[in-house]
């Protein structure tokens, strides 16, 4: 079993090492893992090591035990904490079992007590730890039931309750794709026999026979029981070649099962509008009443045909965004030959695309406005343009192209100069407010209207530095400028930079320069 691993927090050199010598840490499944004589350096240590148990003194130098658990308990959530305290301290170390830490121990340090508690602790950690087991269980539980609910999200995304930009996200949990290609919905109908007792058996009977005779020579296709019917998800747009693969189908059923079934077959659809497809299958194979006994229905043979139409939607608009704003230049590329491909589908003249092409333009002029480049872009065009500008589809495409690129180079300044913009602002405020004491990320970014960790990933990319790293660097220049240009107390100086505490301002000092404040003074004027 894996050892739980504990850092001990202590400024008397003499306890911790009276702690590390007596206790069993292997009888225990424990292993020490580090030592730290201060509350800022067992701090430091916690959020880089990551301990299981902290044991900590409350009374230390630059920050006590009960501050160092609090903010433990933020960056270590799971971490648990045991507190020493002098008889002095009763009341005080009280409060720290009331937030949150696991059991304080009066000094001075009782070895056995100390092991009991660490026992407890211990036994504590293995629940938890068992319930993590638990979890993964009920993980193992989930997987098995993968197929049910994988049958109900496609009978979901079939009636179209599920919504559009959670629909391939949904489909990866069951290791399936929705790709962005059209599928066509199948539904089979199982008809009436007198002689045969309609009951899920024959569903899955019929089912399964499809499953393994289907041939037809498509990228997908699967199976699942939907409304008392089988049915196909095919992921194709050659409807004709699947209504004869349906004729065959409903002939080998029939001659080999002996039961009689109507397949209805929509129109082809991408994902998010398959509930289109479904409704078509259901009025085809109510159309059976109409028509005759006829095996095989297609929506498209029995409505009538629809005039072609080209349209900028705003699943189309999502999309020109996404690629302007977070795509690169071929992704720019690919969409337009995706819509120029649709508008060669529909063999349309260029004069017929009018209505589509000045979509697109509202779509640009849109996004432009949004982001507050529409004065810059709309300077690329010069006059009016018009679909006649244009000699052809591939004119059209280049020119698209261009000015979508030119949309996007803009768009990349503005998020450049948004976050440069940013991040003087945060050092404008930080130079006025680094030498006050309780400056933080938190008023900062109040200040600033923005989220703590946002603003860290932010000012980190673009200083190299962090937030504590920066500020403390302003005050360590101010500092040495003070001590050698002034005769000022090393208190005061460290008042005058922010820090109340002028031990663990010499402490910082000697961390950053290397030499104590009275050492760097003294050195600097000999």
């Amino acid at each position: 079993m894996e050892l739980y691993s504990v850092i001990i927090a202590d400024d008397e050199e003499q306890i911790r090492a009276g702690i590390s010598r007596k206790i069993n840490w292997e009888e225990l499944d424990l292993k020490l893992i580090g030592e730290a004589e201060n509350g800022a350096e067992a701090l430091e240590l916690c959020e880089q090591l990551r301990p299981d148990v902290l044991l900590t003194d409350i009374k230390m130098p630059f920050m006590d035990g009960l501050e160092l658990c609090r903010k433990l308990k933020q960056s270590l959530p799971t971490a648990k904490m045991i507190v020493f305290s002098g008889f002095d301290d009763f009341e005080y170390a009280r409060r720290a079992v009331s937030s949150g830490v696991f059991e304080y121990i009066m000094k001075p340090i009782n070895a056995n007590e100390l092991g009991d508690v660490l026992t407890r602790l211990r036994e504590k950690l293995d629940t938890e730890r068992l319930e993590k087991r638990d979890m993964e269980a009920l993980r193992h539980q989930y997987e098995e039931s993968l197929p049910v609910l994988r049958e109900l999200f496609y009978t979901r995304l079939l009636d179209g309750h599920i919504p559009s930009d959670e629909i391939n996200e949904r489909a990866l949990r069951f290791d399936n794709e929705i790709s962005k290609q059209k599928w066509t919905v199948v539904l089979i109908r199982i008809n009436a026999q007198k002689s045969l007792s309609y009951d899920e058996l024959v569903l899955l009977s019929v089912r399964g026979f499809i499953e393994q005779h289907f041939q037809l020579d498509v990228s997908s296709v699967r199976t699942l029981l939907y409304n008392d019917m089988v049915t196909l998800l095919v992921q194709t747009e050659h409807i004709y070649p699947l209504i004869q693969e349906m004729q065959r189908l409903c002939y080998l059923v029939s001659c080999y099962l002996g039961i009689n079934i109507c397949a209805g077959i929509g129109r082809a659809y991408t994902a998010e509008n398959l509930k289109f497809s479904t409704k078509e299958d259901k009025n085809a194979l109510d159309n059976q009443l109409l028509i005759g006994d006829t095996e095989v229905l297609y929506i498209g043979d029995i409505e009538p045909k629809q005039t072609a139409r080209l349209s900028f939607d705003e699943q189309d608009m999502q999309a020109l965004e996404n690629a302007i704003k977070f795509g690169t230049e071929q992704d720019i590329h690919l969409f337009i030959d995706a819509l120029m491909k649709r508008v060669r589908e529909t063999r349309f003249t260029l004069a017929q695309c009018h209505l589509f092409f000045l979509e697109i333009i509202t779509a640009l002029v849109r996004l432009a406005r949004s982001v507050d480049v529409e004065e810059d872009f709309s300077t690329s065009f010069t006059n009016f343009v018009s679909i006649s500008d244009f000699n052809s589809l591939d004119d059209l495409s280049s020119w698209l192209c261009s000015h979508c690129t030119n949309l996007q180079e803009l768009v990349g300044q503005k998020r450049f100069d948004s976050a440069s913009k940013t991040i003087n602002k945060a050092k404008d405020f930080i130079s006025c407010h680094f030498t006050e004491s309780d400056i933080s990320v938190d008023t900062l970014c109040d200040y600033l209207h923005l989220s703590s960790t946002y603003f860290s990933t932010l000012f980190k990319r673009e200083t190299g530095k962090s937030f504590i790293a920066y500020v403390t660097e302003l005050r360590m220049e101010m500092a040495a400028n003070m001590l050698t240009q002034t005769d000022e107390k090393t208190y005061l100086i460290a008042e005058k930079i922010g820090y109340t505490d002028p031990n663990y301002f010499s402490y910082v000092f000697k961390k950053h320069y290397g030499l104590t404040p009275s050492k760097y003074r003294a050195g600097k004027r000999s």
